[in-house]
């Protein structure tokens, strides 16, 4: 039996390492050449997509490509490091109500409503979405190095 163009496209070991880390943990560092950033985040077939901006998390502008770092949800272990390609999503985007629907449904403690939410990051803040490169996967720790932590940013939230 021969192939056939519309069969289902293979998945290999890397890509479901990758998918299923994205979806165990809600948290992810992403790793630019300054620092690395924790976000909160919501996995789609195996992208990742995260918010930012007014009333979100904070994170700068991003360049084309950054380091996604999963841990594990139960020892903070580091078990994945793998490149990721950064797109901003907008409202117009065919994948926007399928992001948005995921961010939405793991978004705490908002204080804009619930019903505004997507609307809001629309006219607010901006969408990302994160495409792992699986080929480029490493497990575990790789090697010895720095652990990318930085001082906190500066905030009007203070306690006297």
């Amino acid at each position: 039996m021969s192939p056939t163009s519309d069969a289902a496209p293979t998945t290999t070991p890397a890509d479901r390492l990758v998918q299923e880390a994205l979806s165990k943990s809600g948290l992810l560092w992403i790793r630019t050449g300054e620092r690395t950033w924790p976000v909160w985040h919501a996995s789609v077939e195996g992208t990742a997509y995260v918010v930012s901006g007014p009333g979100e998390q904070p994170l700068p502008e991003l360049p084309e490509r950054v380091w996604l770092v999963l841990r594990s949800k139960d020892s903070r272990a580091r078990l994945l490091t793998v490149p990721a390609a950064v797109r901003r999503i907008g409202a117009d985007d065919a994948e926007w109500a399928a992001a948005t629907a995921a961010l939405r449904s793991s978004r705490l403690n908002s204080a804009v409503p619930q019903d505004r939410l997507v609307d809001h990051w629309a006219e607010h803040a901006r969408v990302l979405a994160l495409d792992p490169d699986v080929a480029q996967t490493e497990i575990g720790a790789a090697g010895e190095e720095e652990s990318g932590a930085a001082p906190p940013l500066p905030t009007d939230a203070v306690t006297r």
